[in-house]
């Protein structure tokens, strides 16, 4: 009498637990704010740790850690560099230097901050996202724009790499 019903329940058991298999995903988050009062565009990435140094590494054909125990200042250079190489903002039509300011490790995500001082108001904004994008066509990075009172949303993908928005 036992066996019908603990056999029953275990095939039932595997059968659910089967069905939600662990499917990784791949997103950024990146949040782009206009502070008037400031004159300055703030930025906030937050990227898988993994993810971010396997992308980096087969861009740039060297093992990296940043985010871990085992970073070293040349992974902090590179990471600095990858992001300004893959993630871009023009102002008006031109192209602004985003500074670096800092970083976090939250679990598993770096969450990177950065600025664009001295923005006065403006007409368009144009944001190339391709943050791990050549690394993994699964990638999507989530932009969230927030300016003059609105905030937009926009996906960015391996085919979906720039946006213009206007204000």
């Amino acid at each position: 009498m036992k066996k019908r019903f603990v056999y029953p329940l275990i095939g039932i058991l595997f059968l659910s637990l089967s069905a939600f298999a662990f499917h990784k995903f791949y997103v950024g988050v990146f949040q782009v704010e206009y502070a008037a009062e400031k004159k300055m565009i703030q930025i906030t990435s937050r990227i898988f740790i993994d993810d971010l140094n396997n992308g980096m590494e087969k861009k740039y054909h060297k093992k990296t850690f940043v985010g871990t125990e085992r970073e070293t200042p040349a992974d902090a250079d590179l990471l600095k560099k990858y992001l300004s190489e893959n993630f871009t903002i023009k102002v008006n039509g031109q192209t602004k230097p985003i500074a670096f300011l800092s970083k976090e490790v939250e679990g598993d995500v770096l969450v990177c901050y950065s600025r664009i001082k001295d923005v006065e108001k403006f007409k368009t904004i144009e944001i190339v996202n391709t943050i791990l994008v050549d690394w993994n066509a699964e990638q999507q990075n989530i932009t969230h724009i927030t300016a003059f009172g609105t905030k937009r949303s926009v996906l960015f993908t391996g085919s979906s790499r720039k946006e213009l928005l206007k204000y």
